[in-house]
C-alpha cells in the first residue's frame, strides 16, 4: 500500500489552511490545484470540528485524482471510534483519494479544547490502538492510510512502526534527512515547505517573518530546531535572518530548497505559498507550478 501511495503522490503537493478560513471555495480551489499539476492537498487547522470530514468532500469530488489529506487532525478533539467512522466513510466514498494525517497539536490549542496537554506520545499510542481496535473491524469500511505529524525520534519511530509514515512541519532539509534516518526506507516522508515567490529578498523575508511569528512561539517547533543548529537568539523578536531564510525560502531559493528536501529523503514535499502579508496565497498555484516545474516532471 505504501509503495502504491508513494507512486500516486509523486513529488509535490500543496499544504493549506481550510478553504473557509481564507474565504476560498473548496471545490474551485482543489480543481485549480489539480490543473496546476500538484497531486495532493493537505488541509491544516487541526480539523477539530465534527463536520471536518464533511468539509473535505468537495475537494475530492471536484477533482479526478487529487489526493486530499488532513494535515493534521488533532487527536485531542476526537473520539477514536467517531474518527474511524468518519474517515472510513470518506475513504469508502473516494477510494485511494484520502489520507488521514494525525497529530498531537500544541499545548495552547489543546488547552482551548478544555483538555490537559500531557504525555502526547502516550496519547498518540493509545489513540492509534483504539482507532484500529479489533472490535471496530467490520463495523465500517477500512481505515485510509494514516500518517503522523512527527518531529522527534519517538514520534517518528511510532509513525514508521504503526502508520504509513510521517508529515513534519516547519522544518529544514536537515530535519528531512534526520527523519529519513529514523523512519527507514519504507515509510513515507512528507514534509511541509512554506515559501514566498517574491523576487525581492526584502519582500520575501518580510512575508516569511509575518508567517513565522506564531510558530516561533510554539515550543514543539523551537525545541526541534535547536537540534539543527538554531538557538534562543534565532527565535527572539521576529526571528533571525539565518532562521527565516533556512525555514521559509523566497524567490530563486525556492527551487533549490524543495530539491534539497527531496535529495534528503522526502517522498513528497508540500508547498505552502505565502502572499506579501504572510498569509496563504490562494492565487499563486500556477506561478508556483512554474517555479518548480522541473521537479514536477
Amino acid at each position: 500500500m505504501t509503495d502504491e501511495l508513494r507512486a500516486r503522490l509523486g513529488r509535490l503537493g500543496i499544504w493549506m489552511p481550510p478553504p473557509a478560513w481564507i474565504g476560498a471555495d473548496p471545490a474551485a480551489t482543489a480543481a485549480t490545484i489539480e490543473r496546476a499539476g500538484f497531486t495532493s492537498v493537505w488541509i491544516g487547522g487541526g480539523n477539530a470540528t465534527p463536520d471536518a470530514f464533511t468539509l473535505l468532500r468537495p475537494l475530492i469530488t471536484a477533482t479526478s485524482s487529487l489526493i486530499v489529506a488532513t494535515g493534521i487532525a488533532n487527536i485531542w478533539a476526537w473520539d477514536p471510534a467517531t474518527m474511524r467512522a468518519e474517515a472510513s466513510a470518506l475513504a469508502a466514498e473516494c477510494p485511494g483519494r484520502f489520507i488521514l494525517g494525525l497529530g498531537v497539536s500544541h499545548e495552547h490549542l489543546v488547552s482551548s479544547l478544555g483538555q490537559t496537554y500531557e504525555r502526547p506520545l502516550a496519547k498518540m499510542e493509545k489513540f492509534l490502538d483504539e482507532l484500529d481496535h479489533p472490535a471496530q473491524h467490520g463495523a465500517d469500511g477500512g481505515l485510509p492510510p494514516v500518517m503522523l505529524a512527527a518531529l522527534g525520534p519517538k514520534m517518528l519511530t511510532l509513525a514508521a512502526e504503526y502508520t504509513a509514515g510521517a508529515h513534519p512541519y516547519f522544518t529544514p532539509p536537515e530535519h528531512t534527512a534526520y527523519a529519513r534516518s529514523v523512519l527507514g526506507a519504507d515509510a513515507l516522508l512528507v514534509p511541509e515547505q512554506a515559501l514566498s515567490l517574491a523576487a525581492d529578498g526584502t519582500e520575501g523575508r518580510a512575508a516569511a517573518r509575518a508567517y513565522a511569528q506564531r510558530y516561533l512561539r510554539m515550543p514543539n517547533y523551537t525545541r526541534n530546531l535547536k537540534k539543527f543548529g538554531f538557538d534562543d537568539p534565532d527565535f527572539a523578536g521576529e526571528g533571525s535572518d539565518r532562521l527565516i531564510d533556512a525555514i521559509i525560502p523566497s524567490g530563486a531559493a525556492v527551487l533549490d530548497r524543495v530539491r534539497a528536501h527531496l535529495d534528503a529523503g522526502a517522498d513528497h514535499v508540500l508547498l505552502q505559498p505565502l502572499n506579501s502579508s504572510g498569509a496563504f496565497a490562494v492565487d499563486q498555484f500556477d506561478d508556483l507550478a512554474s517555479a518548480v516545474a522541473e521537479l514536477m516532471k
